[in-house]
């Protein structure tokens, strides 16, 4: 941490101020340079700890983070600046901000050569399967004699009944310094869902998100649904209207479903699909299938840019919903889950959100057997529910409308 932090603050702000006192050796005693250095250095300090708390969440390529983490960082601040009408030198801001990012691609470009990550497996238990997530070079190890030499940590399954020998081939591990990893733990950690076979006193307590920032999330919420709907109103008129055009019926689409703490509200969204017969099966009218004939012309393209969602802001404000979060089913749907998936009631803890954990990396499902890995995505992110997890989702988010990922 010391060196990537320490040489991207020289590399990022130290060089630029170098190559301009070149030119002028007096510019480093003007406010404009000082305000400039001062506010490269909380950008740069506050994109690299950005990224690597969203390095750390499992199936994420850190690389394909850096430039749109610090852009968002260097942004906030340089705005602030700017708000705030100190004056700055945009020169070494967009040269800090160029090579930030040029400094950690270099590093991910080093270290993904030099350091890859291998785990070393102890057998017995639950340990294989492991072997089919990608990303980990695994070493099983057939005895306790057995060394394996730059393992990243040992994996065992330590709800298994292993040998005296095996125990204490684990303790030595550990006395050594080397970090002993649980089955489960690694795996969610990789993965990024969170299997629940029974409850227990540490699942509930592991599932119970911060409630300090429930309340700041929520009142986030609340300020950005404002702000967008007002900002983007003539966009939602000129939808609505060319919803009204391109087929009968009503520009927005009402749905009850499950929400916060189990409670029932009514969803707003644009509509997508043409107006039919009733269907006598509701639980089939609530799955929209893979190239569904109720779609409209127009509702594809609102689906796969995800504009049909943008009305749910309404919801927000409410207090019904939250931007990030586990995806509201149909009521009907939600009911029919529960039937069949134990603790699927339990993803009702957080408000429902228009994205999320779940949507972005799974899509839009509906059988039984892809809701439940969805459940276990949504319980990785209660367990992990911070704004490092929702900064990540947002990028995210903005991936999958540019490429219509599990769209609909």
């Amino acid at each position: 941490m010391r060196f990537q932090l320490l040489g991207g603050l020289t590399f990022a702000i130290l060089v630029p101020a170098l190559i301009r006192m070149s030119f002028n050796q007096q510019v480093i005693w003007s406010p404009n340079m000082q305000v400039t250095i001062f506010a490269a250095f909380m950008a740069h300090t506050a994109g690299y700890l950005l990224y690597k708390r969203i390095g750390n969440f499992p199936g994420v390529a850190a690389a394909g983070y850096i430039l749109p983490t610090f852009a968002l960082t260097y942004g906030l601040v340089f705005m602030a600046i700017f708000f705030f009408r100190f004056d700055y030198s945009r020169f070494q801001a967009a040269a800090s901000l160029f090579q930030s990012t040029l400094w950690y691609f270099g590093l991910s470009l080093a270290t993904r050569r030099l350091d890859p990550y291998r785990l070393a497996v102890i057998p017995g238990g639950d340990v294989d399967r492991l072997q089919s997530i990608p990303g980990v070079s695994w070493h099983r190890i057939h005895s306790p004699e057995t060394i394996v030499e730059y393992a990243s940590g040992v994996v065992a399954d330590l709800r298994a009944d292993l040998s005296d020998e095996w125990e204490r081939y684990i303790a030595d591990r550990a006395l050594s310094g080397t970090p002993v990893y649980h089955v489960k733990q690694i795996s969610e950690s990789l993965t990024g869902r969170v299997e629940i076979e029974h409850l227990s006193e540490n699942t509930l307590g592991s599932l119970n998100p911060n409630q300090a920032y429930l309340k700041i999330k929520q009142a986030i919420d609340w300020i950005s649904a404002l702000l967008i709907l007002a900002a983007f109103s003539p966009l939602l008129l000129f939808v609505a209207m060319a919803i009204k055009l391109d087929s009968a019926g009503p520009a927005l689409f009402k749905q009850k479903r499950m929400g916060y703490r189990g409670k029932i509200y009514e969803v707003y969204k644009f509509r997508t699909m043409k107006l039919g017969a009733a269907v006598v099966d509701e639980k089939e009218e609530a799955i929209t299938k893979a190239g569904d004939a109720r779609i409209t012309r127009l509702g594809q393209f609102l689906r796969k840019s995800r504009i049909d969602e943008l009305p749910q802001a309404i919801n927000i404000l409410r207090g019904e919903m939250s931007w990030i979060g586990p995806r509201p089913e149909a009521l009907v749907l939600s009911k029919w889950y529960e039937a069949e998936l134990p603790f699927y009631r339990y993803r009702h803890i957080v408000r429902p959100g228009i994205t999320g954990w779940a949507q972005v990396n799974q899509g839009h499902v509906a059988a039984v057997d892809d809701v439940l890995e969805k459940l276990h995505y949504d319980f990785y992110y209660i367990k992990n529910f911070s704004p490092w997890l929702d900064v990540l989702i947002v990028f995210r988010t903005i991936r999958t409308m540019l490429t219509g990922f599990g769209a609909r």
